[in-house]
């Protein structure tokens, strides 16, 4: 395993255990507003401040010393580093005719919607 690939997937793993932090902290909130006794054991600072830190530490120690993961995580950067990106010149071209293609698209779509509404007034009428 390369010194690089090791520092990226500890930033993944801690950027996954602050999300995970985050989710468990948006849970309790949630939890406290329907449940009064979610409230009373969330209402202290440690709980508050300390289980979702507790639940991002466990997360990224369970992630950085499982050799399991981490193998998985090094073949998933080894794969990606093998990727060729396009060019910016390409980006541009592609997305220009996306462009182009919706700015169509929507043409004939409104055309077909006018003609078919015109048809159905005259049918009504």
């Amino acid at each position: 395993m390369e010194q690089n690939n090791q520092k990226i997937m500890t930033v993944a793993f801690v950027v996954t255990a602050f999300v995970i932090g985050i989710i468990v902290d948006v849970l309790f909130v949630a939890l406290a507003t329907s449940f009064g006794a979610v409230a009373s054991f969330r209402s202290t600072d440690l709980v508050r401040h300390g289980v979702p830190i507790a639940f991002g530490v466990a997360t990224f120690l369970s992630l950085q010393l499982n050799p399991k993961v981490r193998s998985w995580a090094d073949e998933v950067l080894v794969e990606l580093f093998k990727v060729v990106w396009p060019t910016q010149k390409d980006v541009t071209a592609m997305t220009t005719v996306v462009c182009i293609m919706l700015i169509i698209a929507g043409v004939v779509l409104g055309t077909f919607d006018f003609v078919s509404g015109q048809v159905i007034k005259l049918v009504l009428n």
